[in-house]
């Protein structure tokens, strides 16, 4: 009896303005309080169940992607001024970036490599074809740059984008806790792992830990974006992945 009502009611508060921006800021707030609730546990990772309430909202609702995005899309406005703001983190340190820059690039350079050729490999293993691989390659870089590279060697950038945020989110789950079981707790190594691995999801779960492993985390995903546009063509060509 009170379907309609219901649904007149939903139909407004969807096409307001406003209401996809106040739902994704609820949604945070909320799993953030549970996550300091929980002690830091990191299955309660605030990013992944913000990501989690949000999908589930839409699809109890019906609500396409693209509704969902003209109503919070000045959150995806502000990935700008946020990304230039991790610049000042790393001033900083700047004194600590010019002692550690060789180590820095090495532990760059290998795990750029490292993730394309694993991830690349082991879906090959398991009969992926040649797109899926194109698509793959690219999912430990930030989801703009991914996507980028994903279209050039000829990927499914929609396909790239989705294993882009899967790859954050397992990195943010479990990249700590793989990280102190190996008995890595400098902050340094830390950050430029989760942010190599895991883009900015797992920037975002660096700086939960400290200024410092947020910076360098920061530091990461922005060269390894670099690293990757650059090396991931001819290493795909050396794997006989693209022609020429």
């Amino acid at each position: 009896m009170n379907e309609a009502p219901f649904q007149t009611l939903w139909v407004y508060l969807a096409e307001a303005p406003l209401f996809w921006l106040t739902a994704t800021l609820l949604a945070w707030i909320g799993a953030l309080k549970l996550h300091r609730l929980s002690g830091s546990l990191a299955l309660l990772n605030p990013v992944v169940m913000t990501i989690g309430l949000l999908i589930g909202l839409l699809w109890l609702t019906g609500t396409p992607y693209a509704v969902y995005f003209d109503g919070a899309q000045f959150i995806h406005f502000l990935l700008g001024p946020a990304t230039v703001a991790l610049a000042m983190p790393l001033y900083r340190l700047r004194m600590d970036l010019r002692a550690l820059a060789i180590p820095i690039l090495a532990a760059l350079l290998v795990g750029a490599l490292v993730a394309a050729v694993s991830a690349v490999e082991l879906a090959s293993l398991f009969g992926a074809d040649r797109t899926i691989l194109l698509s793959l390659a690219p999912k430990s870089v930030t989801t703009p740059v991914a996507m980028g590279i994903s279209e050039k060697l000829g990927g499914i950038p929609a396909l790239t984008a989705a294993l882009v945020v899967l790859t954050g989110l397992v990195g943010a789950l479990f990249g700590v806790g793989l990280l102190r079981r190996l008995g890595i707790r400098d902050p340094a190594v830390t950050g430029i792992a989760l942010g190599t691995a895991a883009h900015g999801i797992g920037t975002a779960r660096a700086f939960q830990l400290g200024n410092r492993e947020g910076a360098m985390s920061g530091l990461a995903m922005a060269l390894s974006a670099i690293v990757s546009a650059l090396l991931l063509p001819a290493l795909l060509r050396w794997l006989g992945l693209l022609d020429g």
